[in-house]
Formats: structure tokens, sequence, C-alpha cells
């Protein structure tokens, strides 16, 4: 659906973007192209799309996957989608794809992605996440798939061009996003996405990126590891032997012999540590602790 007919049917249904939502429909067909290869699709994938809007990227995910599943939380959008996804795959002359798509292998839910069960839509079963997320829940959204236990493989998701860059981040430049994100899954930016490429045209750009769910669980409590790393960058103008002494209660001296001991200097700021470096720190400060435990231990006996 090139914009010209975005706008006509916009108009037919009285339906307006709504910028509460975040609603910018892509109306780049090359991006829509490129969405698709990333993630890339198989028969027997399951999808997840949140925020499908009109259906464009619907439409495509219809054609090489085996079963998509769509979060809408526009009441309005919801409701037509089963009619606009029929009017973009006969205009692409999808005939095979209609008769598919009407036999209910797609499944439209009505509600806030960030609300749902996962378990309760997906089952067991491995699945993906490809979305244009509205822009406003991106950090959210992410959190809630990658910390679910059921996570998915595959995240492909179109999001603000600044947060693409945050997210993949080397060290030097990291924040609570990249060592979050890149804690469990590898991340890469697919493209640059001009904001030209949307209707009505946003104020930013935004980048396709790609999150790669990591084959093995890192050796880390996470809620510990986490409540360790906000410490970290707790304030960003400290080094994080400041932050890291205010939020553990120690002295300054303590917390620069746990930071050597993971070869580091102790003068260092959280920005430039990596997510391996991270666990380093867990892993010193918790070798601790189970000592100091284990000496206490001793001495009551």
């Amino acid at each position: 659906m090139n914009k010209t007919e975005l706008i006509q049917f916009l108009r037919a249904n009285e339906i307006w973007a709504k910028r509460t939502m975040g609603q910018n429909f892509l109306v780049d067909n090359d991006v829509l192209g490129k969405i698709i290869e990333a993630a890339d699709i198989k028969p027997s994938d399951t999808i997840l799309e949140i925020g499908p809007g009109l259906g464009t990227l619907t439409a495509e995910l219809l054609k090489r996957a085996g079963e998509i599943v769509t979060i809408e939380r526009d009441d309005k959008l919801a409701g037509l989608l089963n009619c606009s996804i029929a009017q973009l795959l006969s205009d692409r002359g999808s005939n095979s794809t209609i008769q598919q798509f009407n036999n209910e292998k797609l499944r439209v839910i009505n509600d806030d992605a960030l609300k749902v069960n996962i378990e309760e839509l997906i089952g067991d079963k491995p699945y993906k996440v490809v979305a244009n997320i509205p822009y406003n829940i991106t950090s959210p959204i992410i959190r809630k798939f990658l910390e679910t236990e059921h996570k998915p493989e595959l995240m492909v998701l179109m999001v603000q061009k600044e947060v693409a860059e945050r997210i993949v981040a080397k060290p030097g430049d990291m924040s609570l996003l990249s060592i979050s994100v890149q804690f469990y899954a590898e991340a890469e930016i697919v493209d640059l996405v001009k904001a030209e490429s949307f209707f009505p045209v946003p104020k930013v750009d935004s980048a396709i990126i790609k999150l790669t769910a990591k084959s093995q669980k890192l050796a880390a409590d996470e809620k510990s590891y986490f409540r360790l790393v906000k410490f970290g960058f707790a304030a960003r103008r400290k080094t994080l032997e400041n932050n890291l002494a205010a939020g553990l209660h120690i002295e300054k001296s303590i917390a620069a012999d746990i930071i050597r001991k993971t070869g580091l200097d102790a003068k260092i700021r959280a920005e430039d540590l990596s997510v391996a470096n991270w666990l380093s720190l867990y892993k010193v400060i918790k070798e601790g602790n189970d000592g100091e435990g284990t000496r206490r231990s001793s001495q009551k006996n």
C-alpha cells in the first residue's frame, strides 16, 4: 500500500493516526522487504507482530510464515485489520495466501502488548517477534520479551534510530539499555530508515534492529546482576568506584579492590564496561559474599 492508497483507506474508514499510541504507518516497500529478509521467515515459523496497524507488514508475513499472531491495541484498527489485509493481498494477486488467511492462519488480538501473557498466546513453541513497534513503548516491549522465560528466538523491530544506536553500543558508550539487551541477545542494526518512509512523517529517523537470542543463558542471578548494573549507572558523571561504594554500602577502597580484581582500572566509568566486564564484577562480589558467609558460619560453630 503506497502513500496515496494509505491516505485513501484512512479517509474512507475515518481513521486518524494517534500520537498517543505512536502510530506512523510504513509506506516504503523497500524497507518492508528489508524487515522480511532480516527475519529469515520459514513456512514453519510462528510470528508475533505488535502494532500491525493496517496490516502492511502482516500481509507479507502471511505469505511466508505458518502462523501470525498480531496484537493491536487500537480497537478500530484491530476491527479493520482483516479487511485491510484482504485488500492488500488481493491487490498483490496473492490468491493462495488469501485462502490460507481465510483459513485462520492469522489471529488478531485486540489488547495491550505490554499486558498480554505470552505463554497463553504462543504456548511453548518457538517464535519470532517481527514488528514496527510504537516508539513510545520500545524499551518496555524489548524488556518484556527478553526477560520472559519463553523468549523469542529472534526479534526484528523498527525503532527510533537513536534508540537502536544505544542498543548496539560498544564499551565507551554503554548504557543500562545496551547492557540489558546485550545480556540476553546479540544486537545489530540491519539498516537505517528515513522519516519519509512513514505517514504521518515522524520527527526522527528510524532503524531496523535485529536481536538474536543467545543460545546459552549467562551464569548469573538476573535480579542480583541487574541490581549491580543499576548501581553502576546510578550517577553517570561519577566513577564506577564511587557508584559501587554508594550502592553496595561499602568503603571506596573496597569497591576499588573489587574492580581491580576484574582487571579494570578503579577509576573506570560504567559506560566503559561490556556485559562480560559486568559478569566478572558480579562473580567477584558473589564470591566475596559467599566467602564472608562461610567465615561467619565457621566462627559460630
